[in-house]
């Protein structure tokens, strides 16, 4: 009997300890588990702030400062030992040694400036502090007056076949603004609803939008019928150049004879006089 008890209480022990063996392991195993998903939940948001920081829009004020040094003078940190040097009124003075030039920078009260590095001696010239800002507006016009690359930006307009000619006048000035700002203009005329017109009525208020434009627009694409022939649709474009000015020597044939043949007349009507 004695024996029976003491091998239950030997089993209840073992059950026991292996419960807070097992109760322990958990614990463990599922701290660690917490611990590991900290560290890989904090480690996006540091990649997050780097990646931010990299890839940041703002420029960086040293880098403006020296676009805006782009054309300048260099001072007096002459790199190459030889260069090749024209002086402020545009003669050229051959190959120098930079401590000749520094001298001369210093004798003269004159700034030195790059011009073409692509030469074997690059080329720097002589330039007073008036000129240096003389080129810099230069440089600045011609970069304004450069044609900007790009698609063509269309512009729509859209409205009905029974509109007034106030409105009208008013839409046909909005596209000759468009127009003088290179833009194509696309214009949709729907045909009104319960009014009696001529079928070729929106056609018409199209080719009466481009006379009103003369020497700045051109059909790009011709009144067509869309929307079932619920609507015509055309699109101007602004002249090119080249039209431009076949519009004005046309125009001016078509003012100079007029004048030449009443000059004529004039002329004639003077002779018989005398």
């Amino acid at each position: 009997m004695a024996c029976l008890f003491l091998k239950r209480l030997a089993l209840q022990t073992a059950k026991t300890e292996g419960t807070c063996i097992r109760c322990f392991g958990k614990y463990l195993i599922q701290n660690t588990a917490l611990t590991q998903l900290s560290l890989v939940a904090s480690t996006p948001r540091l990649c997050s702030l780097i990646h931010a920081k990299t890839f940041s829009t703002v420029e960086d004020p040293e880098r403006e400062r020296t676009k805006e040094k782009a054309f300048g003078s260099i001072g007096r940190k002459i790199h190459e030992r030889i260069i090749h040097v024209i002086d402020e009124k545009g003669n050229d003075l051959g190959n120098m040694h930079r401590a000749d030039v520094i001298r001369l920078l210093n004798e003269r009260d004159l700034k030195l400036v790059k011009r073409n590095m692509g030469t074997q001696p690059p080329e720097y010239q002589l330039m007073t502090g008036i000129q240096i800002q003389e080129e810099r507006l230069r440089l600045r016009e011609m970069e304004k007056a450069k044609p900007k690359t790009g698609a063509t930006l269309t512009k729509e307009l859209t409205f009905s076949s029974n509109i007034g000619q106030h409105d009208l006048d008013t839409k046909t000035k909005q596209i000759q603004q468009w127009i003088e700002k290179k833009y194509k203009v696309q214009i949709t005329i729907k045909k009104a609803k319960k009014a009696e017109e001529p079928e070729n009525k929106m056609e018409e208020t199209c080719n009466q939008l481009l006379q009103a434009l003369p020497g700045i627009a051109t059909f790009a694409s011709r009144p067509q019928p869309v929307k079932g022939g619920s609507a015509v649709m055309c699109v101007l474009r602004p002249l090119s150049k080249k039209e431009e000015k076949a519009y004005r020597d046309t125009q001016g044939i078509q003012t100079e004879d007029p004048l030449n043949k009443d000059h004529g007349k004039d002329h004639k009507a003077d002779v018989l006089h005398q």
